[in-house]
């Protein structure tokens, strides 16, 4: 759904009668019994996972609609003069119902799926775009919105509101209001079968990953994994059936953890090679063809709204704006990321030289031997480091900890609230006054009915017009150890939990007045900026210090220790660039040609492609294959998936910020919170850097941190 109608969270208090009759007739339809038909009673609207049953989504689905559809055409046939509070405030209130459905209904799907949701999550897909599309195809109502945008510097708007207008103007005019009758309905058409085909290539990804698990033989094959991992193993194994076996998940990047750890090469080369044909290989979870069509609807769609390729359109509205700008950071980085990994794979290379293996450096060896060339140089690997990053500690006394001095932020752990798993973990949330701020929750193990990665959501997005005040998530997918045994940490995990706490901060700190600019709803190349911010602190030695505790003796992790691990966090940065850039170059090869252009061979396509980018490094391959690359084909990142890196130069200078006028300190949290993570997206987002860092941001920093400058 097209932002408008995803984010609008409070039924209107401006609907005509007849309309007003029906949406509540609408509404009315739907049993007291479902826990959707009215808003949550617990703080801050929190969703109650507990009352909700796979039966209660459809009937509310059904009924959300059908209220929005009559709130949204009484705004459109309202007989007064458009203003802006009886049209774009009355749209801000609009969906009450239809939000409460989504939003659990999102969160289930991809935290805590089964096969009934998956089922209705395919039925409704094409339906949630035909709902869009009738909002935002709506003549009477985009002539209202128009009218308003006409004269928009005469109304007295306060900025925010100007803002607003603009970007419903905007969001219209992208989402089709200004085609043709015949040119909308073919895009309606677009619509619906894309949604489709991302929903079912998103569900391919996850059954996948599950079906692709490898199966080990014997004990003796997982030399290298701890004693606690191959438990796991074991208990997965026996929960397949597969008694005396042992069976290793899969997660959804193409790298996978017990590669760093396994000594037996045999061993890794099956999981690279299981975990690199994801989608590809033939059956029933295969995405090639789900691939072809979607990247063809997507350029047939982009064509016509009157653009080159789909990159152009998604870019246009991006900070980035457009294919140039996108493909000259992409080409500048991609030769020395390269050089630098061609560089670290000869350092590798000797090192199995010298130990006489007899083989050249693979994919699946760059990790377990990547390992060893830092153990050399700094004398010391991740073993050592996982003792110290237990969990809890991680999160209470590192997360937390850094948020507290930066920003004064205390935390207290609550059991009343209702979780869908009980794993969950929830927090209030303390500004330094003693007010509440939010309610937080993290879901931070890995299932294998949740989809891969991490990500952050919002379950009640801030906005002062419906006084509402957040409650954010995050997940996470740590592998879960056996009941009794602590959750140990690597140290990419500890980094992640730091990174997705940075998206929760910008949801938490947003105070804006209208839900459409709540949090994290900024162009994708500004939102990972903030998330990225926060991943500073993970490495912080005050903050380092508090969390890195054994979880056996609680001694602090040793000075010596602490310095290596300080030294050691530019290493590898020619692999992790390469194979970063390599899923954006992707990314934007597959989304920048016309429909003429769409291959018949997906993989063949991958390869070319790779190839003439100059990052067809065998050893190094893309972060995500096509076949399993939920962020470009299902996921909110396609033609997008650049984000992380443009939003790194911004986080790279915001870091030399941050050292620069003393770092860990409440003067500089308040002004980071002020003045970039409570704006949200009521302003320019660029504007919103420029007004924090007082200019643009250098690229100087991104490149010595990625080891680019030549130095």
């Amino acid at each position: 759904m097209t932002r408008p109608t995803m984010l609008v969270i409070a039924a209107s208090l401006m609907l005509a009668p007849a309309a007003a009759a029906f949406a509540a007739t609408a509404a009315a339809a739907l049993p007291a019994s479902n826990p959707f038909a009215q808003a949550s009673s617990l703080p801050f609207n929190y969703p109650p996972f507990d009352k909700v049953q796979d039966a209660d989504y459809a009937p509310a689905f059904t009924a959300g609609m059908a209220a929005n559809l009559a709130e949204i055409n009484a705004i459109a046939n309202n007989k007064q003069p458009a203003t802006f509070d009886n049209t774009i405030v009355a749209m801000e209130r609009s969906g009450q119902l239809l939000s409460r459905v989504r939003t659990v209904f999102s969160v289930m799907s991809g935290s805590n799926t089964n096969e009934t949701i998956q089922g209705l999550e395919r039925e409704l897909a094409p339906k949630m775009a035909a709902h869009s599309d009738a909002i935002m195809l709506n003549d009477k109502l985009f002539k209202r919105i128009d009218s308003l945008y006409a004269k928009r510097d005469k109304l007295g708007l306060d900025a925010e509101s100007k803002r607003l207008l603009e970007r419903y103007h905007t969001d219209f005019v992208r989402a089709g209001a200004k085609l043709s009758a015949a040119d909308k309905e073919k895009l309606r058409a677009y619509n619906g079968q894309l949604a489709a085909l991302s929903t079912k290539f998103a569900q391919n990804v996850l059954k996948e990953l599950n079906a692709s698990a490898v199966v080990v033989d014997t004990r003796e094959e997982l030399d290298g994994l701890s004693p606690a991992a191959i438990e796991v193993a074991a208990g997965l194994a026996k929960k397949r059936g597969l008694d005396g076996k042992y069976v290793i998940a899969l997660v959804n990047t193409t790298g996978q953890a017990p590669l760093s750890l396994l000594t037996n090469r045999a061993v890794r080369e099956r999981i690279m090679a299981a975990s690199q044909a994801r989608g590809s290989r033939g059956g029933e979870f295969d995405n090639t063809q789900e691939v072809l069509e979607l990247a063809k609807l997507r350029a047939e769609r982009a064509a016509l709204m009157g653009y080159p390729n789909y990159a152009a359109y998604s870019l246009e509205d991006q900070t980035a704006h457009d294919t140039t700008a996108v493909n000259a950071l992409l080409g500048e980085l991609a030769k020395p990321a390269v050089v630098n990994a061609r560089r670290e794979a000869d350092d590798i290379q000797k090192v199995i030289d010298a130990g006489k293996g007899g083989f050249k450096v693979g994919p699946a060896d760059w990790a377990f031997y990547s390992d060893k060339v830092r153990a050399e140089r700094y004398n010391f690997d991740e073993t050592q480091l996982k003792p110290y990053f237990e969990m809890h500690s991680v999160l209470t006394k590192g997360v937390f900890f850094a948020a507290g001095k930066l920003y004064g932020l205390t935390f207290k752990q609550r059991t009343d609230l209702p979780v869908y798993t009980s794993d969950m973990l929830v927090y209030d949330v303390f500004n330094e006054d003693g007010t509440q701020l939010a309610i937080f929750t993290l879901d931070p193990y890995a299932r294998s009915n949740k989809r891969g990665g991490a990500w952050a959501n919002a379950y009640v997005g801030q906005s002062t017009l419906l006084n509402r005040k957040p409650v954010i998530a995050n997940n996470l997918n740590i592998p879960k150890p056996e009941a009794g045994q602590p959750t140990l940490m690597t140290f990419d995990e500890v980094n992640t939990m730091f990174h997705e706490f940075g998206h929760a901060l910008h949801g938490m700190f947003s105070n804006v007045k209208y839900p459409r600019f709540a949090g994290t709803s900024v162009p994708r190349d500004f939102v990972e900026y903030p998330s990225q911010v926060n991943e500073m602190w993970a490495l912080w030695p005050e903050v380092l210090q508090n969390y890195a505790k054994h979880y056996q003796t609680g001694a602090a992790i040793p000075a010596e220790l602490l310095a290596k691990v300080t030294a050691a966090d530019n290493f590898n940065q020619g692999y992790k660039t390469t194979e970063y850039l390599a899923s954006a170059l992707l990314d934007q090869r597959w989304h920048q040609l016309t429909p003429a252009q769409i291959p018949t061979d997906v993989l063949a396509f991958e390869k070319a492609a790779l190839t003439d980018a100059g990052v067809d490094f065998a050893p190094a391959p893309p972060r995500y294959r096509t076949t399993y690359f939920s962020h470009a084909f299902a996921g909110g990142y396609s033609a997008g998936y650049y984000a992380y890196l443009w939003s790194e130069k911004l986080d790279a200078d915001t870091v030399e910020w941050f050292k620069e006028n003393g770092g860990l300190t409440r003067k500089n949290g308040d002004w980071f919170r002020t003045k970039l993570l409570s704006r949200g997206g009521s302003a320019d987002a660029l504007d919103i850097y420029r007004n924090f860092r007082g200019r643009d941001a250098k690229i100087e920093p991104l490149l010595q941190r990625r080891g680019l400058n030549g130095k």
